[in-house]
């Protein structure tokens, strides 16, 4: 049989070497638990990077997309906003020409057609001193505008009249009658 001491020396060993494996396993936890951490904190880190990254990218996509559309604008022709209306012997157009001044206006006219051009200067340009500016928004027509209308009847070239009044040309055009001759058939 196995005496009292033994056993009790025995059992202090035991737990002697189970309380130094428990305090083993508890700093290698903590190691782990902070390496974790350490790798949760540079994972955190690189995400909010890579979305202020994402961020500075699509402000740059979108300053990219209004440069692009700007310079699309001042390339294109646009055209010039009308109202058309007619009675029997006449045509009436209202152009509207905002911040344009009359001299900037061109009115052309053909057998059956007239044409109304203006250039719109970019509000832009009038701070070309300033280095710094940048455009956020620009939905105000600039550069050539064109608007040409086909009439049914021919009109009459020599008594069209034009008057420009706040921003607005008021155009009448006589539509041309041509008496109709009777002809003898023998």
């Amino acid at each position: 049989m196995v005496d009292s001491e033994t056993i009790d020396s025995k059992i202090s060993d035991k737990k002697e070497e189970f309380d130094e494996k428990k305090e083993e396993t508890k700093e290698k936890y903590e190691e782990t638990k902070e390496k974790g951490k350490n790798i949760a904190d540079n994972v955190i880190n690189d995400l909010y990077s890579s979305i202020d990254e994402f961020k500075e990218y699509i402000k740059n996509m979108q300053k990219n997309a209004d440069k692009k559309y700007s310079e699309y604008k001042q390339a294109t022709v646009q055209t010039i906003d009308i109202d058309l209306i007619e009675s029997k012997d006449t045509y009436y157009i209202r152009a509207a020409v905002p911040g344009i001044d009359k001299e900037e206006i061109s009115i052309e006219a053909g057998d059956n057609d007239l044409t109304i051009e203006a250039t719109f200067k970019p509000y832009v340009e009038e701070f070309e001193e300033d280095a710094e500016i940048e455009v956020i928004s620009s939905s105000i027509k600039s550069g050539r505008c064109v608007k040409t209308v086909r009439f049914e009847n021919s009109i009459d070239l020599d008594n069209i009249t034009a008057k420009f009044i706040n921003g607005i040309v008021a155009i009448t055009i006589p539509k041309l009658i041509i008496p109709k001759h009777k002809i003898n058939v023998e």
